[in-house]
C-alpha cells in the first residue's frame, strides 16, 4: 500500500474507523496529527446546511412584501410618471437617511410617536426610522439655512400600525414627496400642488378621483366655537382625522368616551363635519353666526376662497370639494389641507366600490422648519405626498382584469446561432450591439440548441433575433429575424454592420420594444 503514503496501515485503519463513528462518540485518542484531522472534518460534517433544519418559518415580516420582476415593471412606471410630473413643475431631487435622531421625530408627531420604530442605541444616538419625508425635508432646510427650494423625493418609510394589505397599507411603503418652500404670495404654491396632484392622479389613469381641501385654521376655529377645550384640539383633531376610516358616530364615541370631550360639544361638531361644497359653501361659512366670530376661521376661509379662484384658472375646481371633516391629524399642519380619493377604483367599475382611503395627501405647514432652527428661522412650506402603495394595488386590480401581460426585461434582441463552435462570433456580435447602446442577450451556453434559443425569445417577449451561423459566415452576411412573425432577412455584416442597421429596423411596427 505504497499509495497511501508514510503512513502505515494501521494509522489508516484507525483514521477511517473514527470518521465512520457517529459524532458523538467519537474517540478522543490522539492518531497523531491525523486525529485532529479527523475531528475537523467531522465538525464541518455537522455544520453542513443540509444537515441543519431551520426552527423558524420563512416569510416576510408583517406589513411587509417582496416585489416580483413584474411588479418592479408596473412599479418603476407609476414613479417614471410621478417624478416626470414633479420635474415637469421645476422640482430638484433629494435623499436624506432613512432613520433620524429620535428625540427630534417624537416632538414632531405626539400623537403619533408610538407607531414610530425604534432602533437600539448605537453610539450614543437614539434613533427611529423615519415616519414620513416631510420632517426631514424642514431639518434639511434648517441645517443647510435654505430659505426657499422645490424639491421632490422618493423613499421608503416605516409605521408601526395595523396593515391592511388589501387596501394597500403596510408597516414599510415608499412615498412621492413634492414640495415648495419660501415665502411667497398666498395660495399660489398651494393652487399648484393641487394641480400637481390632479395631473398625477390624471395620467396614472386609476379612475374619477375628488380632492378634498380643509384648512387647520378653520378647523382650530370650528372647536373653538363648538366649545372643544384648546388643551385638546390637537387629539380632537387626530380623532376626527379617522372619519375616512370610521363612521361619525365610532369617531363621536372615541372623542367622548375616550377623549372626555363633553357630548354637546361633539354634536356641534358633527353638524359641521357633514358640511362639504365648492366656493359657495365657502361664502355660506363666512355668513356662519358662530364661525363668522372667530378670527382664525375668517383668515382660513379668506385663503380657501382666493385658493377656489386659482384653482378655476388651473383649470381643475371641478375636481376640488372644501370637506369639513377633513382634519390631517398630523401636527406640523398650519394653514390649507387636502386629500385626495378615489370616487370608484377600476377594479370595480360598474360594481362595489373598492375604498382604498385616500391615494394623495398634503398640506401647508408654515412653522415646522423654524422647530428645527437654533434662531427660530422660520420658512413656510407646503407639499403634498402620493400614496405609491395604493396606486400600485389598484393599477393591479386594473391589470388582473384586463389580463395584461407585463415584460419583465427590456431586451431588443438576442443573439443566437444554430450551429457549434459559434461562441466567439456570437461575443463579438453582441459587444458591438451593446457599443452601440442596443440592448442584447444571449444564452450563456457554448453550443445552444436553436431551439432553446427560440423558446427563450418567445418566453421573454425578445422582438429580434440576430442569428450568426457557418452559411451566414462564410456569405459575410447575419440575418435578422423577427420573433413575431418569423420574417427573415439577410444583411451584409461588412457593408453594413448590426450596429448601423438595427436602430432603423426598430422603427418598424412590427419590431417595436
Amino acid at each position: 500500500m505504497s499509495h497511501l503514503g508514510p503512513l502505515r496501515c494501521r494509522t489508516w485503519a484507525a483514521l477511517l474507523r473514527q470518521l465512520l463513528r457517529p459524532p458523538r462518540t467519537v474517540c478522543n485518542r490522539a492518531v497523531g496529527c491525523h486525529s485532529q484531522v479527523a475531528k475537523a472534518v467531522l465538525t464541518c460534517e455537522q455544520l453542513k446546511p443540509h444537515q441543519q433544519k431551520p426552527n423558524f418559518i420563512i416569510k416576510v415580516p408583517k406589513g411587509t412584501r417582496d416585489l416580483s420582476p413584474q411588479q418592479m415593471v408596473v412599479r418603476e412606471k407609476i414613479l417614471d410618471k410621478i417624478i416626470s410630473c414633479f420635474k415637469r413643475h421645476g422640482a430638484k431631487g433629494l435623499d436624506t437617511p432613512a432613520f433620524e435622531l429620535k428625540e427630534m421625530l417624537t416632538e414632531k408627531y405626539e400623537d403619533n410617536f408610538g407607531l414610530m420604530y425604534d432602533l437600539k442605541d448605537q453610539g450614543g444616538e437614539l434613533l427611529s426610522l423615519r415616519y414620513d419625508l416631510t420632517v426631514p425635508f424642514a431639518r434639511y432646510l434648517a441645517m443647510n439655512k435654505l430659505k426657499r427650494m422645490k424639491r421632490y423625493q422618493v423613499g421608503k418609510v416605516w409605521r408601526r400600525e395595523s396593515p391592511a394589505i388589501v387596501q394597500g397599507r403596510y408597516r414599510e411603503f415608499c412615498q412621492c414627496d413634492f414640495d415648495i418652500a419660501g415665502e411667497f404670495d398666498p395660495m399660489i404654491p398651494d393652487a399648484e400642488c393641487l394641480r400637481i396632484m390632479c395631473e398625477i392622479l390624471s395620467g396614472l389613469q386609476l379612475g374619477d378621483f375628488l380632492i378634498k381641501v380643509n384648512d387647520r385654521r378653520v378647523v382650530d376655529g370650528m372647536f373653538a366655537v363648538c366649545g372643544v377645550p384648546e388643551s385638546k384640539f390637537r387629539t380632537i383633531c387626530s380623532s376626527m382625522d379617522k372619519l375616512d376610516k370610521m363612521s361619525w358616530e365610532d369617531v363621536r364615541l372615541e372623542m367622548v368616551a375616550g377623549k372626555g370631550l363633553a357630548p354637546e360639544v361633539a354634536d356641534r361638531i358633527g353638524d359641521y363635519v357633514q358640511c362639504h361644497g365648492g366656493i359657495s359653501l365657502v361664502e355660506e361659512l363666512f355668513k356662519d353666526p358662530r364661525l363668522s366670530q372667530n378670527q382664525l376661521a375668517l383668515q382660513g376661509l379668506g385663503d380657501l376662497k382666493l385658493l377656489f379662484e386659482y384653482l378655476r384658472l388651473f383649470g381643475i375646481a371641478d375636481k376640488i370639494s372644501l370637506d369639513l371633516s377633513l382634519a390631517r391629524g398630523l401636527d406640523y399642519y398650519t394653514g390649507v389641507i387636502y386629500e385626495a380619493v378615489l370616487l370608484e377604483s377600476p377594479a370595480q367599475a360598474g360594481k362595489e366600490t373598492l375604498n382604498v382611503g385616500s391615494v394623495a395627501a398634503g398640506g401647508r405647514y408654515d412653522r415646522l422648519v423654524a422647530q428645527f432652527d437654533p434662531k427660530g428661522h422660520n420658512v413656510p412650506c407646503v407639499g403634498l405626498s402620493i400614496g405609491v402603495e395604493r396606486i400600485f394595488y389598484l393599477v393591479e386590480q386594473k391589470m388582473k382584469i384586463s389580463c395584461e401581460k407585463v415584460r419583465t426585461t427590456e431586451t431588443q434582441v438576442f443573439v443566437a446561432t444554430p450551429q457549434k463552435n459559434f461562441l466567439q462570433e456570437r461575443l463579438k456580435i453582441i459587444a458591438q450591439l451593446w457599443d452601440a447602446g442596443i440592448k442584447a442577450e444571449m444564452l450563456y451556453k457554448n453550443n445552444p440548441k436553436l431551439l432553446t434559443q427560440l423558446h427563450y425569445c418567445e418566453k421573454e417577449d425578445i422582438p429580434l433575433m440576430v442569428i450568426i451561423g457557418e452559411q451566414e459566415q462564410n456569405e459575410g452576411v447575419v440575418k435578422l429575424r423577427s420573433v413575431a412573425s418569423r420574417e427573415e432577412v439577410s444583411w451584409s455584416w461588412w457593408k453594413y454592420r448590426v450596429l448601423n442597421v438595427l436602430p432603423s429596423l426598430f422603427k418598424r411596427q412590427d419590431l417595436v420594444v
